[in-house]
């Protein structure tokens, strides 16, 4: 299966080009519906998890509460270490899983944080499953506009969630494949979509094998 790795920023449009890739026909996959799936109540991962953290992990509907996981993580390397030990194999394997299955020419693997995570193991499995990476770039400016926007937060929270990002410079340092997803039409775009998707179909048909 020949695999397309798609990144980028907070407010980027990494979804809607995803979706137009799906439009086309490409099965999409995505890492971050993976990680909450592997964590659902009845999984093994989360017993894992409530076993070493305690119940007070849980909501009282039994989900995972991400805040107080993170707040537990966040200062203690050791309880990082263990959770990424735990979740990380899972997670790729599932992504692997998901890949295999996939019928259409190539597959769409969308990796929301994939520059941020470039020194975990994870990151680094991810890119070995991935032929390219492709990048949605978009300036700051429309970042921050578009995520004032959609998630109706202050100038000043959507500046803080950029700056804990990755800076725009290190992702397109990390593409094989960069997507101008600012300027020109919305037509415009979706001829850049639409040229990327015919190059990853010639890649794919080559790396095919032959009967």
């Amino acid at each position: 299966m020949y695999v397309v790795a798609i990144t980028g920023g907070i407010g980027s449009g990494k979804t809607t080009v995803a979706n137009q890739f799906a439009a086309l026909g490409i099965e999409v996959v995505d890492a971050d519906l993976i990680a909450r799936e592997v964590v659902a109540p009845g999984t093994p991962a989360l017993a894992a998890i409530t076993s070493h953290f305690g119940p007070e992990i849980l909501t009282e509907q039994g989900l995972l509460d991400r805040r107080v996981l993170r707040e537990r993580i966040f200062s203690d390397q050791a309880a990082k270490s263990w959770l990424n030990a735990l979740l990380h194999p899972i997670i790729r394997s599932e992504m692997l899983r998901q890949c295999a299955a996939v019928s259409s020419p190539y597959c769409l693997l969308v990796v929301p944080l994939l520059v941020e995570n470039r020194l975990t193991e994870l990151a680094d499995r991810v890119l070995v499953m991935a032929d390219r990476v492709l990048v949605i770039d978009v300036d700051e400016a429309t970042q921050i506009e578009r995520t004032c926007h959609r998630d109706g937060v202050s100038r000043e929270q959507a500046q803080a969630i950029l700056a804990s990002q990755a800076s725009r410079s290190e992702r397109l340092a990390m593409a094989d494949d960069v997507l101008d997803n600012q300027s020109g039409t919305t037509e415009t775009i979706r001829a850049r979509i639409l040229a990327l998707h015919e190059t990853y179909l010639a890649f794919a048909s080559q790396q095919a094998p032959q009967v």
